[in-house]
């Protein structure tokens, strides 16, 4: 399909792209700070982008949402930019449309339910369950060693445990029935309890208790996936939730002159169930 051939909005899109490229052999070669930054530089900018554009989710709010995507588009063209400066000789030397091609080779290839596998042959997947599978197994036939060999070190600890319990799943490593994760969610309570006795307040093995409370931890958000819950998402919700209620706190008490310091948590508690009315 030529240019002209594209509906008017595709060719918005594609013009836009295009003046987003411009800008940025523009700034690279005239700003000193656009000069200056490395792949290395850049990277925890991006970090700081993508957890902005995660809150701008969670308060759906479309505004901002539009806003960080345009600021996390801008790294992904600066990164692709800077690779391209790398000398000819570079190995995986790359620009912008390699990018590009790479991510669409590996769509297609990765969708055989949709554009057929090497033979041509469409395979059937006519479920999202199908659908993870056949991935996970297109990723093994590509070369990775293990279906969780695609889970990312640097994540945190959450969000990891969430995709490598749906790793495992999309190889048929998973429970039948979310009563069966529910007791097991029973199970490890049990046994973190069993590292120590509150009432006796005895010391305990920190190093055991550690472990058995990082077992309960796994087995919640495992359940949480079979509820289709984001565990994730679901603690910040609650995060953010209880920072509003502590900050309306403070602000009570700031207009009654008192200091949280020289307060009992009985009258702390006054304010704290207002702040869940308003």
């Amino acid at each position: 399909m030529t240019f002209t051939e594209m509906t008017p909005r595709r060719q918005t899109q594609l013009l836009a792209f295009d003046r987003l490229l411009t800008i940025m052999d523009e700034l690279r070669e005239q700003c000193p700070w656009d000069r200056k930054q490395t792949l290395e530089s850049l990277r925890h900018l991006t970090i700081e982008e993508t957890y902005e554009l995660s809150d701008a989710i969670l308060e759906n709010d479309l505004s901002e949402i539009r806003k960080e995507l345009g600021d996390i588009q801008l790294h992904l063209v600066f990164y692709a930019k800077i690779a391209s400066e790398a000398a000819a000789s570079s190995p995986g030397r790359f620009d912008m449309a390699d990018v590009l091609n790479g991510v669409c080779d590996k769509l297609i290839s990765r969708h055989p339910h949709i554009y057929g596998d090497a033979t041509g042959q469409k395979v059937v997947a006519d479920t999202e369950e199908q659908v993870k599978a056949n991935w996970e197994q297109l990723k093994l036939k590509e070369g990775n060693k293990s279906v969780l060999g695609g889970v990312p070190g640097s994540l945190p600890a959450l969000v990891k445990a969430m995709r490598i319990q749906e790793k495992a799943r999309g190889a048929g490593f998973d429970w039948d029935e979310k009563q069966q994760v529910w007791e097991k969610v029973e199970e490890e309570m049990q046994e973190f309890k069993a590292e120590f006795n509150v009432d006796t307040g005895e010391s305990i093995n920190t190093e055991r208790a550690e472990g058995e409370f990082g077992d309960l931890l796994f087995s919640l958000v495992n359940y949480a996936r079979f509820i289709d819950i984001n565990p994730e998402t679901a603690l910040e919700r609650t995060n953010k939730k209880f920072i509003k209620r502590f900050q309306y706190l403070e602000e009570r008490a700031r207009a009654n002159g008192k200091a949280l310091a020289d307060m009992t948590l009985a009258e702390m508690d006054v304010y704290w169930n207002e702040a869940k009315t308003v």
